[in-house]
């Protein structure tokens, strides 16, 4: 029953030797293109020696030095400010050198070149934000959260972005992982004493404790999948029979005549993508063919990759004509339920008779006119509630997440419910297992235990230089 424990933090040697580079890299930090300002950055144990060789004067940590930058024949390629970051206090962990000249391309590659003469090579992308987590500067939510910052479309992404940078996201991930590791030693060292009953060896602990990291667990998951959803936006399906006003609705929605909409049952073919923004969140709208028996061959089509889109959605907007929802909602059959979360809308109320608009209608239903614009207010509300999972005034308190994050998280869930299920039946061994595998998914947002080839997909969607 004897258990080891690898070491939990993030210094480096928690990773293979083999796996730490010393090699020195360059490449341009700056956006593609021209500017006023453009910046070179190395990192690696030749970084300052192939800055003086440049024409850098004698360096001074983490001062700003003005330098001619000259080639191979001593001609001036450009002149700017020359900055020294030794090992360990930089962003990589490693000697790194940045230059900052003029925002010339030409000029860049001209110094970039002259560098590799030097000894540097070109980096991958990603591969300084890859080097501070092979340095433990970072995990890898945080290396990830790198890019999630540069592509933020608005200050709440951002604000999420930077929440976890600043490591909110991995502390989290860390803390319920303490928790696993702590009940797993205490089933580990309960192996020993095979004879006695779980019971007397602290069992109502150890189900406490399952009971805790379940639900510590279930909220972690809620807050990454709003965090998700925050990056990569949530895709909705707009799905019905024809002439609901799917079209017309998407139109609405969109301000602009994105689709074609006419009285003609199954104009609607394929599936059409427009995005729109709710408070800082992304919602990308799917428009479908609508759903009904028959159609020739193009519209049975249409209607094959309407539920593929729907086995995938995040959000069904189910359009009823509102005059006879109850035959839309037979028509679409109930493959709906699959899908983690519905709103029924009305559409057509306009037609409806004066005063049958019934009063304080379900959560999950709104009625609309996407020929009047009546209704869409609410529909945009209701929307904004399902974006945010309910985030309301904590907006502060979210940080930004990717699918592999929940996906890990929903794994550890799945280990630690077949734990609890195995102490019932007094199987230690497999309950240990069990909270192991819990352990190693919840290692795999931050890197404590993470193959090379996740770090490869992971480095591999960075731009060249960060």
């Amino acid at each position: 029953g004897f258990l080891r424990l690898a070491p939990t933090d993030g210094s480096p040697h928690n990773r293979s030797m083999d796996s730490i580079p010393t090699d020195t890299i360059v490449a341009i930090a700056t956006a593609a293109g021209a500017g006023g300002v453009g910046m070179l950055r190395l990192s690696g144990p030749r970084a300052a020696r192939i800055a003086t060789a440049l024409g850098a004067p004698r360096l001074r940590p983490r001062h700003a030095h003005y330098a001619r930058l000259r080639d191979a024949e001593g001609e001036v390629i450009d002149d700017g400010l020359v900055l020294w970051f030794p090992a360990p206090n930089s962003f990589t962990g490693e000697e790194v050198v940045e230059l900052q000249g003029h925002g010339s391309p030409v000029v860049l590659q001209q110094l970039v070149a002259r560098c590799i003469a030097l000894g540097a090579r070109q980096a991958r992308p990603g591969e300084f934000s890859e080097r501070a987590f092979l340095n433990g500067k970072l995990d890898l939510a945080q290396a990830e959260a790198i890019a999630d910052l540069i592509a933020a479309g608005d200050q709440r992404a951002a604000r999420a972005a930077r929440r976890s940078l600043d490591g909110v996201f991995s502390r989290r991930v860390e803390a319920v992982g303490e928790q696993l590791v702590r009940l797993r030693i205490h089933v580990e060292a309960a192996i020993d004493f095979a004879d006695e009953p779980l019971d007397t060896l602290g069992g109502d602990q150890v189900r406490h404790g399952l009971a805790t990291a379940r639900e510590t667990l279930d909220l972690l998951r809620r807050d990454a999948e709003r965090g998700r959803r925050l990056r990569d936006g949530l895709h909705a399906v707009l799905i019905g029979p024809p002439n609901a006003g799917k079209s017309s609705l998407l139109n609405a929605l969109a301000g602009s005549e994105r689709a074609i909409v006419t009285d003609i049952a199954g104009t609607t073919r394929d599936t059409l993508r427009e995005t729109i923004r709710l408070d800082g969140l992304e919602l990308t709208l799917i428009d479908t063919a609508g759903l009904r028996d028959g159609g020739d061959a193009i519209e049975r089509e249409g209607m094959r990759r309407a539920r593929a889109e729907i086995e995938r959605t995040d959000l069904a907007l189910i359009v009823l004509d509102a005059r006879d929802p109850a035959a839309g909602e037979a028509a679409i059959g109930e493959g709906i339920l699959a899908v983690p979360h519905r709103l029924y809308i009305h559409n057509k109320s306009d037609l409806l008779p004066p005063d049958s608009l019934p009063e304080g209608a379900p959560a999950d239903r709104v009625f609309v006119s996407a020929a009047t614009g009546a209704g869409l207010e609410a529909l945009h509300a209701r929307l904004r509630t399902i974006a945010s999972a309910g985030a309301g005034d904590q907006a502060d308190g979210e940080f930004s997440a990717r699918t592999r994050h929940v996906d890990a998280i929903e794994r550890a869930q799945d280990h630690v419910l077949h734990a609890d299920a195995e102490l019932r039946h007094d199987h230690l061994e497999l309950a240990a297992e069990e909270l192991r595998l819990a352990h190693d998914a919840l290692g795999g947002i931050t890197g404590r235990m993470s193959a090379d080839d996740l770090l490869g997909k992971i480095f591999s969607s960075f731009c060249i230089g960060k």
